[in-house]
């Protein structure tokens, strides 16, 4: 059997701190999970698509640390992160009899995440979760600080919890059975991290981009690294999302409009991210933050990473109002007023209010 090879971040959250643990030959591995709390169930939820590449193998690792592994699998994709299949991992919960004491192990993407974080913390009002993220997208954002939720039809993540887990494995190999439209999703928040807080890492991104696309598991090692070293370091300071933590959402306002219009699951996430970047570039731009040499350059970046750069029309008539209403409900607004994150110098973000006119000319050019 290989041995694993891993680095660790940690996320600095006093009693709630936890490792994120990134590598090769992590997930199969019994020892990988040897730290954790004991308990009689351990739950494994995960979704069709990945359960029959890497269910078994974990079940496995788990079986040497809890006398019952339980397998939860959802339907795949964006468009079930709703109420109806959140109950499925409840109702596997209850009628295998789980207390509080039953660890659950998120086993896929973002969605899978999210949904199993937010039954964690519900399920008797909290019980211990770990994530096992194998998309790249979520093993550099998602999985990472916490947030768990489910989408409403009016809103993205709209109603879900702050709850962390008790660990974050990374296991880079995951990433070789990943689609290449997923892959390109996940470096849309891999690009992210650069913008709001480290240029050189945009510069490595820009220098390696094209052996990020090949899966070289170093360079995939290390771009995941980094990114949970950044975004560790904001949640260390903001895990509840009070100023700071709200950065990371560059390019989510927009992105999250996309992803309601067009109906969840038509863009992938990280599509609508990477779109949305560019859009809150340009509101940099015409805010006088930025010049047009950094548009440029980030467009032509999220574009090479096989990214969308280009709106979509949501609304013939009205496409700016239809964006306008639905980046409204937000969660970043207050009182109606849409706040965007915005690039105001170098690797340095902020959150603002930008006039309607404004916003509409940034989303007409960009729909164009």
């Amino acid at each position: 059997m290989t041995t694993p090879t891993f680095s660790t971040v940690s996320i600095d959250l006093g009693e709630r701190s936890y490792p994120i643990h990134i590598g090769t030959a992590l997930l199969a591995q019994a020892s990988t999970y040897a730290k954790l709390p004991k308990a009689a169930h351990a739950v494994v939820v995960t979704n069709t698509t990945v359960s029959p590449l890497y269910s078994e193998a974990l079940v496995s690792a788990l079986g040497a640390r809890y006398p019952a592994v339980e397998l939860v699998v959802l339907p795949d994709g964006e468009s079930y992160k709703h109420w109806q299949t959140l109950n499925q991992i409840f109702d596997a919960l209850l009628g295998k009899g789980c207390d509080r004491k039953t660890i659950l192990f998120a086993l896929g993407g973002g969605v899978v995440g999210d949904m199993t974080g937010f039954a964690a913390a519900s399920y008797m009002r909290g019980v211990p979760f770990v994530q096992v993220p194998t998309t790249l997208l979520a093993q550099v954002d998602s999985s990472v600080g916490g947030k768990t939720g489910i989408n409403h039809p009016m809103g993205k993540n709209m109603i879900g919890a702050f709850y962390q887990p008790q660990m974050v494995v990374c296991d880079i190999d995951t990433l070789k059975t990943l689609p290449a439209r997923e892959l390109s999703a996940g470096l849309a928040e891999v690009i992210k991290y650069g913008p709001i807080a480290d240029l050189q890492f945009l510069d490595w991104i820009e220098a390696n981009l094209d052996a990020l696309l090949a899966r070289d598991p170093q360079a995939l090692a290390y771009a995941v690294q980094r990114s949970c070293e950044i975004k560790a370091w904001v949640v260390g300071q903001d895990e509840r999302e009070a100023g700071l933590r709200a950065i990371l959402n560059f390019g989510h306002t927009f992105g999250h409009a996309i992803e309601a219009g067009l109906g969840y699951g038509e863009w992938l996430h990280g599509e609508a991210v990477g779109c949305g970047m560019v859009m809150a570039a340009h509101l940099s731009q015409r805010l006088g933050l930025v010049d047009a040499d950094f548009v440029t350059r980030l467009t032509g970046l999220i574009a090479k990473a096989g990214l969308p750069i280009q709106g979509p029309v949501l609304d013939a008539a009205d496409n700016a109002g239809r964006y306008l209403a639905l980046m409204r409900l937000d969660k970043k607004s207050e009182a109606g007023d849409i706040r965007f994150v915005v690039i105001d110098g170098p690797a340095r973000a902020a959150v603002r209010g930008a006039p309607d006119a404004l916003v509409r000319e940034v989303i007409d050019h960009c729909c164009a």
